[in-house]
């Protein structure tokens, strides 16, 4: 029952913790804040690199699909905090790790749905 205490006094995991928490929380809410829930509204959802002979490379869909953005970081940041948690008993630098991987998820993700909503 030490792993919880220790992991929780650990400065560098708090800090991940913190950066990951900020980042899933402002994510979520910039992508709630600038979506219509407008079921008219469409926004571009995917781009197709590989679509050579199409003439749409863009797919459009609704403000529901872009809310998957908003799952997506949540889940990143349970799912690591998660993992993390467990592998601290085991190894800190599995721990930081995970985190880590976290941190750059959720920046992917925020940087993606920024650009998608942007360019619909």
């Amino acid at each position: 029952m030490s792993t919880p205490k220790k992991y929780f006094h650990d400065r560098l995991i708090l800090l991940l913790l913190s950066v990951n928490a900020f980042l899933a929380l402002a994510g979520s809410i910039m992508i709630l804040f600038r979506i219509e829930l407008d079921p008219s509204a469409t926004y571009i959802v995917q781009f197709r690199e590989n679509a050579l002979f199409q003439s749409n490379r863009f797919v459009y869909g609704t403000s529901v699909e872009l809310l998957a953005f908003v799952i997506f970081a949540l889940a990143v940041f349970a799912f690591h905090f998660y993992i993390s948690h467990k592998t601290f008993a085991i190894k800190r630098h599995f721990s930081i790790m995970f985190l880590g991987m976290g941190t750059v998820l959720l920046v992917l993700s925020i940087v993606v749905s920024n650009l998608l909503i942007i360019h619909s």
